[in-house]
């Protein structure tokens, strides 16, 4: 009697079919998934250029972009210097950030940045006089004046113009643009209600009136 190898039993009718069609399920699914993945990247891509666009144009709703005149709002008991504060202001929706700088000097900007709207950050420890901070995209502004001092951000932020009573509290009483002064933002959103506005105003007529009285 001869010796021979063990041979594998003959598959069953239908086997090769079952087996391509599961190889073929599988290519199916994983070039779904493929897709799916692309389809996710390229809206996801999509959605933040769109945004940042919309930001850097001033689609999107800034700080100060009002014209009417917001409601005083008392936003801490106290701020010391070296301290800082994240606030809502004039709506809730309006993230903001009061500092109060080693020499008593009190700022407060929108805390939404320029570039792409990240949360921007006090860092009190850059600097003599600290720093305002957007870690999404290395954006730096100044702390006393807002202005863009390093990254990505096309203009300053906007201020909120911020008061001090006698008893140390701190309120929220305006808003001012990207390149306005306290003083513009307050005359464009109060108008006559000031006297400081009214004096100005005075004042820029008075000068008009002269350039054009000239030779």
């Amino acid at each position: 009697m001869s010796v021979t190898d063990p041979q594998p039993p003959a598959p069953e009718a239908g086997a090769d079919a079952a087996q391509e069609a599961l190889r073929d399920r599988i290519a199916a699914d994983s070039l779904t998934t493929r897709r799916d993945y692309l389809r996710i990247v390229a809206t996801v891509s999509g959605g933040l250029a769109v945004g940042g666009v919309a930001v850097a144009s001033g689609i999107l709703h800034r700080h100060g972009d009002t014209d009417g005149a917001p409601a005083p709002k008392r936003i801490a008991d106290r701020i010391l210097p070296g301290e800082s504060l994240a606030f809502r202001y004039p709506g809730d929706e309006d993230r903001a950030i009061a500092v109060r700088m080693e020499d008593g000097t009190l700022a407060g900007y929108s805390a939404v940045c320029t570039h792409l709207a990240c949360a921007v950050l006090w860092r009190k420890d850059r600097g003599s006089e600290g720093e305002l901070y957007c870690p999404c995209h290395e954006g730096v502004f100044d702390a006393r004046t807002g202005e863009v001092t390093a990254g990505p951000p096309p203009r300053g932020l906007p201020k909120v113009v911020l008061i001090e009573q006698v008893d140390g509290s701190v309120w929220a009483i305006g808003t001012a643009r990207s390149g306005e002064t306290a003083r513009e933002g307050l005359c464009r959103q109060q108008g006559d209600a000031l006297r400081l506005c009214r004096a100005q105003a005075e004042r820029a007529v008075g000068a008009a009136a002269e350039r054009s009285e000239r030779p």
